[in-house]
Protein backbone atom coordinates (compact mmCIF):
# COMPACT_ATOMS: atom_id res chain seq x y z
CA UNK A 1 0.00 0.00 0.00
CA UNK A 2 2.59 2.66 -1.14
CA UNK A 3 1.09 6.56 -0.67
CA UNK A 4 -0.12 7.97 -3.99
CA UNK A 5 2.28 9.87 -5.95
CA UNK A 6 1.30 13.77 -4.56
CA UNK A 7 2.38 16.06 -7.21
CA UNK A 8 2.97 20.19 -6.14
CA UNK A 9 2.47 19.03 -2.51
CA UNK A 10 5.33 18.35 -0.38
CA UNK A 11 5.03 14.83 1.25
CA UNK A 12 4.80 15.67 4.79
CA UNK A 13 2.18 18.14 4.48
CA UNK A 14 -0.05 15.80 1.73
CA UNK A 15 1.02 12.78 4.11
CA UNK A 16 1.28 14.16 7.75
CA UNK A 17 -1.08 16.42 9.71
CA UNK A 18 0.42 17.00 13.30
CA UNK A 19 2.13 13.69 13.49
CA UNK A 20 -1.51 11.70 12.16
CA UNK A 21 -1.00 10.04 8.80
CA UNK A 22 -3.43 10.66 6.02
CA UNK A 23 -4.18 7.17 5.52
CA UNK A 24 -4.96 5.51 8.67
CA UNK A 25 -7.86 5.06 10.73
CA UNK A 26 -7.60 7.44 13.60
CA UNK A 27 -8.39 6.22 17.28
CA UNK A 28 -6.62 8.41 19.25
CA UNK A 29 -5.52 6.78 23.12
CA UNK A 30 -5.15 8.75 26.53
CA UNK A 31 -2.06 6.48 26.40
CA UNK A 32 0.88 8.84 25.60
CA UNK A 33 3.13 11.36 27.03
CA UNK A 34 5.91 13.64 25.30
CA UNK A 35 8.94 13.20 23.97
CA UNK A 36 12.22 14.31 25.72
CA UNK A 37 13.38 17.18 24.30
CA UNK A 38 16.69 15.79 22.99
CA UNK A 39 14.52 13.01 21.41
CA UNK A 40 15.23 11.44 17.79
CA UNK A 41 12.40 9.86 16.23
CA UNK A 42 14.82 7.26 14.51
CA UNK A 43 13.87 3.85 15.61
CA UNK A 44 10.74 1.88 14.43
CA UNK A 45 9.54 -1.12 16.68
CA UNK A 46 7.04 -4.01 15.05
CA UNK A 47 5.52 -5.63 17.78
CA UNK A 48 2.68 -8.22 17.44
CA UNK A 49 -0.72 -8.43 19.09
CA UNK A 50 -3.93 -10.48 19.13
CA UNK A 51 -6.84 -10.56 21.76
CA UNK A 52 -7.09 -12.78 23.15
CA UNK A 53 -4.08 -14.65 21.70
CA UNK A 54 -4.54 -16.28 18.30
CA UNK A 55 -7.98 -14.59 17.81
CA UNK A 56 -8.60 -11.89 15.48
CA UNK A 57 -11.05 -9.12 13.89
CA UNK A 58 -12.94 -8.56 16.63
CA UNK A 59 -11.79 -4.90 17.98
CA UNK A 60 -9.90 -5.94 21.06
CA UNK A 61 -6.50 -4.41 20.47
CA UNK A 62 -8.25 -1.15 19.60
CA UNK A 63 -10.49 -1.25 22.99
CA UNK A 64 -7.37 -2.13 24.96
CA UNK A 65 -5.24 1.16 23.46
CA UNK A 66 -8.21 3.66 24.38
CA UNK A 67 -8.88 2.01 27.85
CA UNK A 68 -11.94 0.63 26.67
CA UNK A 69 -11.38 -3.19 27.02
CA UNK A 70 -13.82 -5.60 28.89
CA UNK A 71 -11.48 -6.87 31.44
CA UNK A 72 -14.07 -9.58 31.59
CA UNK A 73 -15.08 -10.16 28.69
CA UNK A 74 -12.35 -13.43 28.48
CA UNK A 75 -10.83 -15.27 31.07
CA UNK A 76 -7.34 -14.00 29.36
CA UNK A 77 -7.73 -10.51 29.82
CA UNK A 78 -7.80 -11.00 34.08
CA UNK A 79 -3.35 -11.41 32.88
CA UNK A 80 -3.35 -8.00 31.38
CA UNK A 81 -5.64 -6.18 33.45
CA UNK A 82 -5.67 -2.46 34.11
CA UNK A 83 -3.16 -1.88 31.75
CA UNK A 84 -2.54 0.95 30.17
CA UNK A 85 -0.38 0.63 26.49
CA UNK A 86 -0.65 2.01 23.38
CA UNK A 87 1.11 2.35 19.98
CA UNK A 88 1.33 4.27 17.42
CA UNK A 89 -0.10 2.27 14.81
CA UNK A 90 -2.00 -1.30 14.44
CA UNK A 91 -2.46 -2.96 11.18
CA UNK A 92 -4.68 -5.58 11.28
CA UNK A 93 -4.86 -9.16 8.98
CA UNK A 94 -6.30 -7.34 5.90
CA UNK A 95 -3.91 -4.63 5.95
CA UNK A 96 -6.34 -1.91 7.35
CA UNK A 97 -3.90 0.59 9.51
CA UNK A 98 -4.88 2.37 12.82
CA UNK A 99 -3.59 5.03 14.62
CA UNK A 100 -3.94 6.30 17.84
CA UNK A 101 -1.04 7.98 19.17
CA UNK A 102 0.43 11.02 16.94
CA UNK A 103 4.02 9.90 15.94
CA UNK A 104 5.54 13.58 17.70
CA UNK A 105 4.33 11.89 20.97
CA UNK A 106 5.66 9.14 22.77
CA UNK A 107 3.46 5.77 23.10
CA UNK A 108 3.47 3.61 25.78
CA UNK A 109 4.34 0.29 23.31
CA UNK A 110 8.14 -0.92 24.31
CA UNK A 111 8.42 -0.82 28.00
CA UNK A 112 11.61 -1.67 29.60
CA UNK A 113 14.38 -1.55 26.72
CA UNK A 114 17.43 -0.53 24.57
CA UNK A 115 18.75 -0.52 21.55
CA UNK A 116 21.53 0.97 19.58
CA UNK A 117 23.01 2.01 22.71
CA UNK A 118 20.24 3.87 24.27
CA UNK A 119 17.98 3.07 26.46
CA UNK A 120 13.71 3.67 26.77
CA UNK A 121 12.68 2.83 23.32
CA UNK A 122 9.65 4.69 23.93
CA UNK A 123 11.44 8.42 24.10
CA UNK A 124 12.31 7.93 20.35
CA UNK A 125 10.44 4.91 18.50
CA UNK A 126 7.88 4.44 16.77
CA UNK A 127 5.44 1.52 17.61
CA UNK A 128 3.91 -0.59 14.52
CA UNK A 129 1.48 -3.59 16.16
CA UNK A 130 0.71 -6.13 13.76
CA UNK A 131 -2.59 -8.33 14.08
CA UNK A 132 -1.03 -12.13 14.69
CA UNK A 133 0.36 -14.38 16.98
CA UNK A 134 4.22 -14.30 18.43
CA UNK A 135 5.91 -16.80 15.96
CA UNK A 136 3.30 -17.28 14.05
CA UNK A 137 2.97 -15.68 10.27
CA UNK A 138 1.67 -12.96 9.02
CA UNK A 139 -0.81 -11.95 6.08
CA UNK A 140 0.15 -10.67 2.55
CA UNK A 141 -1.70 -7.48 3.14
CA UNK A 142 -0.46 -6.73 6.17
CA UNK A 143 3.44 -6.65 4.87
CA UNK A 144 1.90 -4.27 2.19
CA UNK A 145 0.24 -1.82 4.97
CA UNK A 146 3.48 -2.04 6.75
CA UNK A 147 5.93 -1.41 4.12
CA UNK A 148 4.01 1.96 2.41
CA UNK A 149 3.37 3.41 6.16
CA UNK A 150 7.73 2.93 6.94
CA UNK A 151 8.27 4.21 3.77
CA UNK A 152 5.96 7.44 4.91
CA UNK A 153 8.23 7.30 7.94
CA UNK A 154 11.34 6.82 6.44
CA UNK A 155 10.44 10.56 4.18
CA UNK A 156 9.19 12.18 7.34
CA UNK A 157 11.53 11.12 10.29
CA UNK A 158 15.23 10.20 10.70
CA UNK A 159 14.24 6.92 10.64
CA UNK A 160 18.01 4.84 10.84
CA UNK A 161 16.79 1.12 12.10
CA UNK A 162 14.17 -1.20 12.33
CA UNK A 163 14.07 -3.41 14.94
CA UNK A 164 11.38 -6.28 16.47
CA UNK A 165 10.21 -5.83 20.37
CA UNK A 166 12.15 -9.08 20.20
CA UNK A 167 15.56 -7.22 19.64
CA UNK A 168 14.97 -4.07 21.83
CA UNK A 169 13.60 -6.51 24.90
CA UNK A 170 15.62 -9.67 24.56
CA UNK A 171 14.54 -12.45 27.05
CA UNK A 172 11.57 -10.33 28.14
CA UNK A 173 9.69 -10.07 24.88
CA UNK A 174 9.30 -12.50 21.59
CA UNK A 175 7.44 -10.36 18.85
CA UNK A 176 6.98 -10.30 16.44
CA UNK A 177 8.91 -13.69 16.28
CA UNK A 178 9.94 -16.17 13.58
CA UNK A 179 7.36 -15.94 11.33
CA UNK A 180 7.73 -12.28 10.27
CA UNK A 181 9.53 -12.24 6.88
CA UNK A 182 12.27 -9.86 7.57
CA UNK A 183 13.51 -9.93 4.23
CA UNK A 184 10.71 -8.99 2.67
CA UNK A 185 10.22 -5.66 4.62
CA UNK A 186 14.48 -5.30 3.68
CA UNK A 187 13.44 -5.45 0.07
CA UNK A 188 9.97 -3.93 -0.21
CA UNK A 189 11.88 -0.25 1.36
CA UNK A 190 14.83 -0.95 -0.84
CA UNK A 191 16.91 -0.31 2.62
CA UNK A 192 20.96 -1.73 3.19
CA UNK A 193 21.12 -3.97 6.09
CA UNK A 194 22.33 -1.49 8.39
CA UNK A 195 18.72 -0.46 9.04
CA UNK A 196 17.54 -4.41 10.39
CA UNK A 197 18.81 -6.46 13.21
CA UNK A 198 21.03 -8.89 12.43
CA UNK A 199 18.37 -12.04 11.51
CA UNK A 200 19.48 -15.22 11.69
Amino acid sequence: MTPPECHGISVSTALWRDGWYQYARLLPSPNYGPRPASAQIDLIVIHSISLPPGEFDNGNVQRLFINQLDWEAHAYFQSIKGFEVSSHFFITRLGALWQFVACGERAWHAGESSYRGRKNCNDDSIGIELEGLEGGTFEAPQYETLAGLSAALLQAYPIAHIAGHEHIAPGRKRDPGAGFDWPLLQRSLALPARYFPAIS
